[in-house]
Order: structure tokens, then C-alpha cells, then sequence
């Protein structure tokens, strides 16, 4: 709580202008033996934009959900209908003599995927084995862990988003790709990956959009109360982080979260006539950030209900 709480009410010191080297770079000794939460409200707090304070929570989510990847990792899960689990149609074939693996198909959208050094690949089991689960249902779905630059894989960069185009996008075909036993991780691929780091990654965005806001708003003076509030939804979320991403309670107390954020977001508008107009102006572009996948947000929310309402 100190480091946190230190730095953010502490002495500013100046940011790195449009830069995502600070933010894709490995954490400092006091930074890595933080909690995860922590370290995105850091690095937001760090960022000079609002996109490069989502590339710091998304690092961060991804630590929450395998403590030992890799500083420069990404999540490669979407494919061209989606990253529903029905949608995933890469394919991680049998076992061969060695159990090795043949990992092929196509990713349609790798955040950060451009500068990724390991990647994250949701698969399907081309033919599960006893106790693997249907292929036809979600408890087929693995995740392995491997090298980007590794024989077979070709990543190429997406378009720029109208919003933060700043942070990279990629494509990925995966062809022949061999994978070692050790990198297929245990556990389902969809309960134990994919499902809670959607709650996860809001979790840690939201708190990387408050260190940045905190930073803003103490940078060209907003009211203190602004500050009190964002630092409040802060700890929340901090709170939230040890709490089961899985739970229906979590998706519920992260519904009003959620919606403290949007309302504190909401009530800063007249405050940025106080900050430079460039800054102000990247926020109004990148605020949809905050918004991004809110139908499903939404849908989370109303199936927690139901599932605490025996529905």
C-alpha cells in the first residue's frame, strides 16, 4: 500500500512524452514485487496519454494470470468470429511420440502483438484425449506459452485503431508451429485463462486509467475532491484484484466500479480545460478505451445477478 500511495501523493517527476519503452520494459526492484494492481496504477500514473496507461494495466493483467511471463508477452485469443470459445478454430494437434504438439491457425487481433517477445495462444485440441474434454465444447480449449519469433509463426501489423493508435495491433498464422510438452499450460483453456482474464484485464486497465488520471488531475491542479474519489475507485479495485475473477459477487461489486469510474470520467470534462491542449485532446480521442467491449461488460453483469438470484 505504501509504494502506491507514496508515489501517486508524492513529488511528480516528469513523464516520458509519447514513448512505450517505460511501459513495455521490465519493472524496476520496487515495482516487481508489487501487486499487480499496483503496478498498472504505476504505470498509468507514468504515461503521458491514455492508451499508453492501457498498455501498462494489460501487462500488468496478464502477470495477475501467469506470474512468470515475460514483461513483453501478449494474448493471442481472437480470431475472425470472435474470441467466444465456439470461435476458436487454431488448432494444437495430437502428441507425437515425443509429445510434441503442431500448433496451426490464425489470429485476427494481438494487442501489443507487434512488439510481443512470447505470446499466449488460446487453442483448440484437434482430437482430445480422455478426461481433455468435447471438441465441440469449451473444455477442448488449451493455452501454450512460446516464443513470437519461433519457426512457423508470422506476425504481421494491423490497422490502427481510430482510437490510441499509438499501441500496436497484430495478425498471427501459426503453420507447423512446434510445441514442447512443458508449453501447453495446465488447465482449461477457457476457465482457467480466458474467461477471468476478461475480468482481470478490466480490473487493471481501469486502475492503470486512474493512475493516469490521478496524475493529470494533480499535474494541472483539478480539484482535490476529483482526486479523493479516483484514489477511492482505486483501492476498490485493488481490493477486487484478491477476490475471485470467476465469482458472480466480483462481477457485481466491479459493475459499480465501473460505473464510479464512468461517472468520475464524466465529471472531469470541465477539468480539462486546465490541462495543455494536446493532452486534453488525445483524452477526448482515447476515452472510448474505457468503453471497449461494454456489451459484454454488460451481459457479465446480468449473468452474475442471475447466478446470485438462482435464476
Amino acid at each position: 500500500m505504501s509504494l502506491i500511495l507514496s508515489t501517486l501523493l508524492g513529488p511528480l517527476t516528469p513523464r516520458a512524452p509519447g514513448s512505450l519503452t517505460p511501459l513495455a520494459a521490465s519493472p524496476g526492484p520496487s515495482e516487481a514485487t508489487a501487486p499487480t494492481l499496483d503496478r498498472a496504477a504505476l504505470a498509468g500514473f507514468a504515461a503521458d496519454r491514455l492508451g499508453f496507461a492501457f498498455v501498462g494495466g494489460y501487462g500488468a493483467a496478464l502477470t495477475c494470470l501467469v506470474p512468470s511471463i515475460g514483461a513483453r508477452a501478449c494474448l493471442a485469443a481472437t480470431e475472425r468470429g470472435g474470441a467466444h470459445p465456439r470461435a476458436i478454430m487454431t488448432t494444437l494437434g495430437e502428441a507425437d511420440p515425443t509429445g510434441a504438439r503442431r500448433l496451426d491457425g490464425e489470429k485476427t487481433w494481438i494487442t501489443l502483438g507487434t512488439l510481443a517477445t512470447e505470446l499466449l495462444v488460446v487453442a483448440r485440441l484437434a482430437r482430445p484425449g480422455v478426461g481433455e474434454g468435447r471438441l465441440e465444447g469449451r473444455g477442448s480449449l488449451r493455452v501454450v506459452r512460446l516464443p513470437a519469433g519461433r519457426e512457423g509463426i508470422t506476425l504481421s501489423a494491423g490497422v490502427a485503431t481510430p482510437f490510441a493508435p499509438e499501441v500496436p495491433h497484430a495478425e498471427a498464422r501459426f503453420e507447423g508451429v512446434r510445441i514442447a510438452p512443458d508449453e501447453v499450460l495446465e488447465g482449461d483453456g477457457y476457465d482457467d485463462y480466458l474467461k477471468p482474464f476478461r475480468t482481470i484485464e478490466d480490473l487493471h486497465v481501469l486502475g492503470a486509467a486512474l493512475g493516469y488520471l490521478v496524475r493529470v488531475a494533480r499535474e494541472y491542479a483539478w480539484p482535490r475532491p476529483f482526486i479523493e474519489q479516483a484514489l477511492a475507485a482505486l483501492l476498490t479495485l485493488r481490493g477486487l484484484c484478491a477476490l475471485d475473477p470467476r465469482a458472480p459477487q466480483t462481477h457485481v461489486v466491479l459493475g459499480g466500479a465501473l460505473s464510479l469510474v464512468r461517472a468520475l470520467v464524466d465529471d472531469a470534462t470541465p477539468h480539462w480545460a486546465l490541462a495543455p491542449a494536446d493532452e486534453r485532446e488525445r483524452f477526448a480521442r482515447d476515452r472510448m478505451l474505457l468503453d471497449v467491449a461494454g456489451r459484454v461488460r454488460a451481459a457479465r453483469l446480468e449473468a452474475a445477478w442471475g447466478r446470485l438470484s438462482g435464476a
